[in-house]
């Protein structure tokens, strides 16, 4: 029998509750350099994600498949309402790959980045957890497989703060069984020298807390120059990071790939890229070491799971951004991908943290490893009812 679609539903969820103060310094973005009279206070207030669209797919037999993303989720309910639900009513799911280039080709006049391709990737998600219920398979099942056991994961906070506390923090991941860690960096261009020195204090203060036998790795967010970047990694390449991640703009991939010639500190981007055509023009171009594109932003799982493939070809290695579900069950299928993210449960801060609010059945790291449960099909989450006083849900 076909698993027919027969609603699509696309709900923002918007934050009401409390939002825990942010420290001076927070973290880098590419918003730094603007004039601060002209733009909010708030350096991170362009990048908080505050509110989170989430996509019910529903099958003429019963079955409801979730999706969601962060980015732009407001626009990325239009698109879904206005444009992908008409076009994909009446399909058979498990028609994955016409569905996924019907809604990619009737939007790639505006869509083919950013906010259509976001809302494609929500829709996508869906589908592919619509799919593991219909088949009482998790979604990893239907990809391919157990490539591992246990995915291996590292604690991805340590947003730029006070050294005391930045200490504690770390000392918390290592105590939780954390074999890897990412700080943030705080300071950019407009900071200087002086900023380049707290910079590398960050580094040193998280290292000398976890030790040499840890990995640690450092996110910029897109906030350097090209030429703060050159002048910042003389530093950085004594530090012994795992990685340093999104240096500068995403469009700058000529600036990647120069990056990664020249320094011996491996470079990580692709959190900001979409679909396979993106990701094989940073990889001819030699631009990363680390692919990091983020699944319910790059196409969706039809699109990640391509990826993958690829970059499995120039022996790249894909760690997704974000700490979901969905990026799990990629990294598990995927040979290539050899480590996650895990964004750990936090009081509302910049919002990355919602979908512990949104969701129940996110896996939860233990002695520095996710494990995915083989007895639940699809994605294995629901909507969790605990937290929805503190949302306002429009339908």
């Amino acid at each position: 029998m076909k698993s027919i679609i027969k609603d699509v539903r696309a709900k923002l969820y918007t934050w009401k509750g409390p939002i825990q103060k942010i420290h001076d310094n927070f973290c880098t973005s590419a918003a730094d350099l603007l004039n601060k009279e002209n733009i909010n206070a708030d350096g991170m207030s362009t990048f908080k994600f505050l509110s989170w669209l989430v996509v019910e797919v529903e099958t003429n037999d019963g079955h409801i498949g979730l999706g969601n993303a962060a980015l732009s989720p407001k626009p990325c309910k239009s698109v879904v309402d206005n444009y992908l639900k008409p076009a994909i009513i009446g399909e058979d799911i498990w028609d994955y790959e016409h569905i996924w280039q019907k809604m990619y080709r009737q939007t790639l006049a505006w869509g083919r980045k950013g906010v259509g391709m976001t809302a494609i990737s929500a829709v996508d998600i869906a589908i592919w957890d619509a799919l593991g219920k219909v088949a009482g398979q998790p979604v990893f099942k239907l990809l391919g497989g157990k490539t591992k056991s246990k995915l291996p994961c590292y604690a991805s906070k340590l947003y730029s703060q006070p050294l005391d506390t930045l200490a504690i923090e770390a000392k918390e991941y290592l105590d939780q069984g954390f074999k890897a860690m990412k700080l943030r960096f705080g300071w950019g261009p407009k900071d200087g020298a002086e900023g380049m020195r707290k910079n590398i204090e960050l580094i040193r203060t998280v290292r000398s807390v976890v030790g040499d036998d840890v990995d640690l790795m450092a996110d910029v967010y897109m906030g350097w120059t090209f030429e703060y970047a050159k002048r910042m990694m003389r530093l950085i390449d004594n530090e012994n990071l795992r990685w340093l991640e999104e240096p500068v703009i995403a469009d700058d991939i000529d600036g990647y790939a120069d990056l990664k010639a020249s320094c011996r500190t491996p470079i990580s981007g692709g959190e900001h890229e979409y679909t396979l055509f993106g990701f094989r023009q940073l990889l001819e171009k030699k631009a990363v070491d680390v692919v990091q594109f983020d699944t319910n932003r790059v196409g969706g799982i039809t699109q990640a799971h391509k990826i993958c493939a690829l970059a499995e070809a120039f022996q790249i290695p894909v760690i997704p951004h974000a700490g979901q579900v969905h990026n799990f069950h990629i990294s598990m299928s995927s040979i290539n991908a050899p480590i996650v993210e895990y964004f750990p449960f936090w009081p509302v801060e910049i919002g990355n943290e919602l979908f512990w609010y949104i969701f129940d059945g996110e896996p939860q790291a233990k002695d520095g490893h996710i494990e995915l449960d083989e007895t639940k099909p699809g994605l294995g989450i629901e909507l969790s009812d605990k937290y929805l006083k503190d949302f306002d849900i429009e339908i």
